[in-house]
């Protein structure tokens, strides 16, 4: 059973193009799939996949540092997909590829080997699609220095 529910609505706009109701407080998203399927008028399905991987990522990565009062803003992700044909010869994500920087040295932050080892874990979206699209994990201070790279765990153990 789940602890809670999350409901997002989408109505149809023209073609592929769809309004994404989130909550009353919370605007409206257009989503369209690019030409020559849609107009490319808002981020495709895979767009918002890659953003909901990236920002549950960065989130987690936040909070963690936070929780030993660290601050390492400004956070930047890039989250990259591969898109390919499947056995049946149907598009599918095959990969993605997540790059987390960030704002600061790794020197100036506290407990941060701590934080890297575990921090992903946390991440209910990317913890969730990895169980079936293998997801790799970089990161990066602000110097350009690689703090980790790794594909995630990629099955969950009950």
């Amino acid at each position: 059973m789940s602890e809670n529910s999350i409901t997002v609505e989408l109505i149809q706009q023209h073609d592929y193009r769809f309004d994404i109701h989130f909550a009353e407080t919370i605007p409206v998203l257009t989503s369209d799939e690019p030409v020559p399927l849609g107009t490319g008028q808002g981020p495709s399905p895979v767009q918002l996949l890659c953003a909901a991987v990236g920002n549950c990522l960065s989130d987690s990565l936040l909070f963690a540092l936070r929780k030993f009062k660290q601050a390492p803003e400004p956070l930047r992700c890039t989250v990259q997909a591969e898109v390919g044909r499947n056995t049946d010869n149907r598009l599918r994500v095959l990969q993605m590829t997540a790059t987390l920087r960030l704002g600061v040295p790794a020197a100036q932050l506290e407990h941060l080997d701590r934080v890297l080892s575990q921090f992903e874990a946390y991440c209910t979206v990317t913890q969730s699609i990895s169980q079936s699209i293998p997801v790799t994990l970089q990161v990066f201070d602000s110097t350009g220095m690689q703090l980790r790279q790794d594909p995630l765990n990629h099955q969950e153990t009950p």
